[in-house]
């Protein structure tokens, strides 16, 4: 451990959620213009950070958080329809190489591909995926330089994160692992990969908005759109209690019986026709966007694992916070900011900012638990990064 930390706890009443008489968040699904996006920007970071340490034998200076996807256009029909046109994907940024010994677009549209193929079932083929990187700035690229003997921030930033979850946010994750099951999409091929999962709470009832891309090969009819559809609600809904309902597909139109008004797509997926994708308009790290909880507007995906704020605070603060609660039973509620300092050590912050809800009063001896709970995480930052590079965190 390295004093001084600026570590402040501040004891304050629970958040009141649960007590508002609304609350809501969102999920945006694995196959979603926006997380897809999220995802190839990730998977070229991850790529990129292993090429470094292959071959310079650390981490160099890189950034590829900045995506873009290009929707394309197609002609869906019962039965099987078909793309006009490509979706396009678009990954910017900036990445260090010496000497030219690596062929950093083609790393990074290698995993792209790779991500595609993993987590996309429709074949894509070879869509078009265009890596415009350049050299970054030489004062970024020195906080990676070999005589850096410790991490260091490379921007000032911070990171949010809180914990436990509400009920309303575990039930919106736990419908995403369920449309996401190998299960799920065994027992319904005609639902696609891209979904949206928008969660309300209204006093003690649950509502919960679905849009479900449908398939076209594998749907014959209106009639058979809209039995699948149902047969998806009845499959949902089966363990839920009297409290919550779910609504597919709300925009259908029961009153046509040809492909207009309905949500059927070729591939599975909304970007084939019309809806683009972009890094850091998705999910957060937990794998939520809550309006009504802390939150960054920070893009994760794509950012360097080693020294990138952005990232790496984000998800520590994130683990903090639930380590707090985990550790410490009488915390019920933990909220965790930490901001940075570029070039300070990254275990260093301006400040952990730490407030906590708690069943006992929060005494002298409850205060040097949480910080050292704290200082534990801080500790930890090269293995975190280790577990990024590695691709072993969900960050969407």
């Amino acid at each position: 451990m390295r004093p001084p930390r600026n570590i402040v706890i501040q004891a304050l009443p629970a958040s009141g959620l649960i007590m508002h008489e609304t609350e809501m968040c969102e999920h945006k699904g694995i196959g979603h213009p926006d997380t897809i996006t999220d995802g190839v920007c990730e998977a070229a970071a991850c790529a990129l950070a292993q090429a470094y340490l292959r071959i310079s034998g650390r981490v160099l200076h890189f950034n590829v958080d900045k995506g873009l996807l290009v929707a394309g256009r197609s002609r869906v029909r019962f039965g099987g329809g078909e793309v006009i046109e490509p979706i396009k994907l678009i990954v910017c940024g900036r990445a260090a190489n010496p000497g030219g010994a690596f062929d950093i677009g083609g790393i990074v549209v290698d995993a792209a591909r790779a991500f595609l193929r993993k987590n996309i079932r429709s074949d894509l083929g070879k869509i078009p995926i265009v890596a415009e990187v350049r050299e970054g700035s030489p004062s970024l690229q020195q906080v990676y330089t070999p005589e850096a003997s410790t991490l260091v921030a490379n921007d000032t930033s911070f990171g949010v994160g809180y914990a436990p979850y509400s009920e309303l946010e575990q039930r919106v994750l736990r419908l995403a692992a369920t449309l996401k099951s190998g299960e799920f999409r065994q027992m319904f091929p005609a639902a696609g990969d891209d979904f949206k999962i928008m969660g309300l709470r209204s006093g003690a009832a649950f509502i919960f908005t679905l849009a479900i891309a449908m398939i076209d090969r594998h749907v014959g009819s209106a009639r058979q759109y809209f039995e699948i559809k149902q047969a998806i609600h009845a499959h949902l809904s089966r363990d839920m209690p009297q409290s919550c309902s779910i609504v597919v597909n709300a925009l259908d139109d029961a009153s046509k019986h040809d492909e207009t008004g309905l949500h059927l797509t070729v591939t599975g997926l909304s970007a084939e026709m019309g809806d683009d994708g972009q890094v850091g308009r998705g999910n957060r790290v937990n794998g939520l966007i809550t309006p009504g909880r802390p939150m960054s507007l920070e893009a994760v995906a794509g950012k360097n694992p080693v020294s990138h704020v952005g990232k790496l605070y984000s998800v520590l603060a994130r683990l903090t916070a639930h380590a707090i609660c985990e550790d410490i039973p009488e915390v019920r509620e933990a909220s965790v900011k930490i901001v940075s300092t570029i070039g300070q050590p990254l275990d260093q912050p301006q400040v952990a900012a730490i407030d906590v809800a708690t069943s006992a009063e929060a005494s002298p001896a409850l205060r040097v638990r949480i910080r050292a709970v704290v200082c534990a995480q801080l500790d930890g930052i090269e293995e975190l990064t280790r577990r990024l590079i590695n691709g072993e965190i969900p960050i969407y």
